[in-house]
């Protein structure tokens, strides 16, 4: 049996080259199905082994991004972990490594003390090999979901249906394939190095790395399956309008990617909804619109800084859930509630013990690695997707032209709010919208002071209950009061989490970039801004311990 260790920062070999040049995506209140596709001449090739580094290509300050080329010039999580770790402290040197699988519970509820129901823990292999990669040969083609003809699904749907029809015991049943999903994601295993704490790979750094490796292999199975080493996973381009459907394969109840616990309310022709709430349903009106202003904000406005993407530092010792990344706390958690069944559990795909179960899962986290795609990846195999032996089809980016207008410039929504400041008001419950008024400590910024240091708001001490499917957005100086509607520079962004099979608290903090943000509303000579806290979802389980700005070079 292979084995992966966790460790993707344990060698960190340089930082992230500065972009070329700049693109500043120009302000829209309209979106086309189909836009030219930008050429970015910045982008690495093989694994950016043959790019010349010089002092004007290398950036050097502690992960700090030009939140508008964040698509041209983030480096990968190695140069993330350099950077993270600012302060070079010894944890760097403790990286959460593979865990003991010989030490696989299955869990507990930690409200009634009681064993889970389910059991994920994987078969324990006597021998542990560590897996190299091997050289490549065909390249295998992910292609765009909606784009893939009959011939191509009739191999997907074959390839599935040989891996479920394989023994249980077999490692590559997909049951089996399934639980290692639940395993890595459910708390079963320890920390190693740090017994007392619990292994979860979500909500932190470790998230775009480990289900790269997690597609890798399950790919791999099913090429092999078919005998097609060019066979590659088809990812559902949700953030395209033209890809917002389900594709329809996957709701064929004779095809064996068809899952019976799915919300039917949303299967073919209903859009994806990237901002979904069961509670609080979009106008179908404002979808697309809406997507397109979440997938601006996940990929460009809120994330200059390198933990803002990928998601906080999580090394020895320290607690799961530290804090998700734009992408994996946003649209990523908003499809998997969508596709599960409309229950407070959510199966399949709206629970992380049972997520993996629906084939649509992977296509939708080869979207989501597609993203990691459209960030600069160079230098290790984990970042490199070539050097994986897989290429995406190239497809339309909608949302990167697609900044926000303000629906009001210059608002007086903070000095005629009446709201409390926001030092009085917190821990609080979100059991309705909270209002406050949070302190700016700087100003006026010159152009100087922001390309320095990115302005940023943060929520933190938000207490869940991992159990339960829970959502809020956040909006500053919004007067219209519309929270359905997102396509508006006043939306600062969300936080969401995908029901976890065992029940227990956790503490956690999201940030939000409001640079730009400020720019367009014209306040950047304000003091104070007014942040609205809208619960979309189980807000009576959702604490907030505070709110602050803080400035992050």
């Amino acid at each position: 049996m292979a084995s992966l260790a966790l460790s993707w920062s344990s060698t960190a070999t340089g930082l992230p080259s500065q972009p070329h040049f700049s693109i500043k995506p120009p302000h829209s209140s309209t979106y086309t199905t189909r836009t030219r596709r930008c050429t970015w001449s910045c982008k690495a090739t093989n694994g950016g082994q043959n790019e010349k580094h010089s002092p004007q290509n290398v950036e050097t300050s502690q992960g700090k991004l030009d939140r508008r080329n964040l698509l041209l010039g983030m480096g990968g999580l190695y140069g993330a972990a350099a950077n993270l770790a600012s302060d070079r402290s010894p944890a760097l040197a403790t990286p959460i490594t593979s865990p003991d699988l010989s030490k696989c519970s299955t869990g507990t509820n930690l409200n009634t003390q009681q064993p889970l129901d389910v059991n994920c823990c994987p078969p324990v292999s006597k021998e542990i090999i560590d897996y190299k990669l091997p050289p490549v040969g065909k390249m295998r083609f992910r292609p765009a979901a909606h784009l893939a003809g009959e011939d191509y699904y009739a191999k997907f749907e074959k390839a599935v249906g040989l891996m479920k029809a394989l023994p249980p015991e077999d490692p590559r049943n997909f049951m089996q394939q399934a639980n290692v999903h639940c395993a890595y994601c459910n708390l079963t295993y320890q920390q190693t190095g740090d017994p007392k704490l619990k292994l979860q790979i979500h909500n932190c750094w470790h998230f775009f790395p480990w289900h790269r490796w997690y597609l890798y292999f399950f790919e791999r199975i099913l090429g092999k399956l078919i005998d097609d080493p060019t066979f590659g996973l088809p990812f559902w381009n949700w953030d395209n309008p033209d890809g917002m459907i389900m594709p329809e394969v996957f709701a064929r109840k004779d095809s064996p990617l068809f899952d019976a616990r799915r919300n039917t309310s949303h299967l073919p022709p209903a859009l994806a909804d990237l901002a979904y709430s069961s509670k609080s349903p979009t106008n179908p009106k404002k979808i697309i619109p809406n997507n397109l202003t979440v997938m601006y904000g996940e990929m460009v406005r809120n994330v200059s800084k390198l933990e803002d993407f990928y998601g906080a530092k999580y090394v020895v010792g320290t607690a799961p859930d530290p804090g998700p990344g734009s992408v994996e706390r946003g649209s990523h958690m908003a499809l998997h509630g969508w596709v599960g069944e409309n229950t407070p559990s959510g199966e399949d795909m709206g629970n992380f013990y049972s997520t993996a179960r629906d084939p649509i899962f992977y296509s939708h986290h080869t979207n989501v690695d597609r993203l990691w795609t459209l960030v600069r990846v160079k230098v290790v195999d984990t970042l490199d997707n070539e050097k994986n032996g897989y290429v995406y089809q190239d497809v339309d980016l909608p949302w990167l032209k697609n900044r926000p207008l303000a629906r009001v410039k210059k608002s007086k929504a903070a000095s005629s709010s009446g709201a409390p400041a926001a030092e009085t008001v917190f821990p609080v419950k979100l059991d309705k919208v909270v209002k406050v008024l949070v302190k700016r400590p700087k100003k006026s910024r010159s152009k100087k002071d922001k390309e320095k240091e990115e302005e940023l708001l943060v929520i933190e001490g938000i207490e869940v209950d991992t159990a339960k499917f829970v959502k809020f957005d956040v909006f500053v100086n919004d007067e219209d009061d519309k929270p359905d509607e997102l396509d508006k520079a006043e939306y600062a962004g969300c936080y969401s989490q995908v029901p976890h099979k065992n029940s227990t608290k956790v503490k956690t903090k999201i940030r939000l970039g409001l640079t730009e943000l400020l720019e367009d509303l014209d306040v950047e000579d304000d003091d104070k801004i007014l942040v609205s806290l809208v619960p979309k979802a189980g807000g009576e389980d959702i604490t907030i311990g505070g709110i602050k700005i803080i400035y992050a070079s």
